[in-house]
């Protein structure tokens, strides 16, 4: 991948995932740091296939693409040319990265397809199956050593703060999930090593909705420095 792409798929995630964008100044390493914007970039390819398909049939055609492209990567044959299918196929041989997780977004999406309308289970399993799968996958990248389940509760916490904000789900309805994943965010998060910390530093913006509010950038930017200068969500 050429460094105009790569410049090109952050100033993507920038534009379209700002918070975890910013999340992802916290980590030093170029290389790494490059792996988890293509893991932003994968988790937003996801999300745009059921935004913008018509029908269920159709967004679940466009995420069979995506699983086909894992077969791809996976299975050493040549990836299709696209931006974000070929960083993600790069972070994965960087990082040595597991298939289950990056299926599990998949299939996250695919089950919410199929359920419809979510309720409060329903919201839990998704954000579990796709956010949370994404927290632990980016700790991966950021450090192989630190325990990378621990970082799911903060993608689960994300996950569901990203249902309140898009409205497709209701405050009543996930506040006390919310609070639950949090808490659970917040004693995982101790067992993961400093270098893994970025990987659940959305779950502290997380934190925001239960309040029902909206900080501006000074504040998000104040929130993150304090919480990865503790090493506390």
């Amino acid at each position: 991948m050429t460094d105009d792409a790569a410049d090109d798929l952050d100033d993507l995630i920038r534009r379209v995932d700002p918070d975890r964008w910013l999340t992802s100044r916290f980590v030093g390493a170029a290389a790494a740091r490059g792996d988890l914007i293509a893991l932003y970039a994968y988790d937003h390819e996801l999300a745009r296939a059921r935004r913008v398909a018509s029908t269920p049939l159709m967004a679940e055609i466009r995420l069979t693409w995506w699983r086909e492209a894992l077969g791809e990567i996976y299975e050493a044959r040549p990836v299709r040319r696209h931006p974000t299918a070929e960083a993600l196929a790069a972070a994965v041989r960087r990082s040595n990265l597991p298939r289950a997780p990056l299926e599990a977004m998949i299939d996250g999406h695919i089950d919410a397809l199929e359920a419809g309308a979510l309720d409060a289970p329903g919201a839990v399993a998704w954000a579990s199956a796709v956010e949370g799968s994404a927290a632990q996958i980016a700790a991966m990248i950021l450090d192989p050593a630190s325990p990378a389940e621990a970082a799911q509760p903060a993608g689960r916490a994300w996950g569901l703060a990203l249902l309140l904000r898009a409205g497709l789900a209701s405050r009543e309805l996930l506040a006390q999930p919310l609070r639950d994943a949090l808490a659970d965010a917040r004693t995982a998060a101790r067992s993961l090593g400093a270098a893994a910390f970025p990987a659940v530093l959305p779950a502290r913006l997380a934190r925001y909705c239960l309040a029902g509010r909206e900080p501006g950038p000074f504040a998000r930017r104040l929130a993150l420095v304090l919480a990865s200068a503790t090493g506390r969500l």
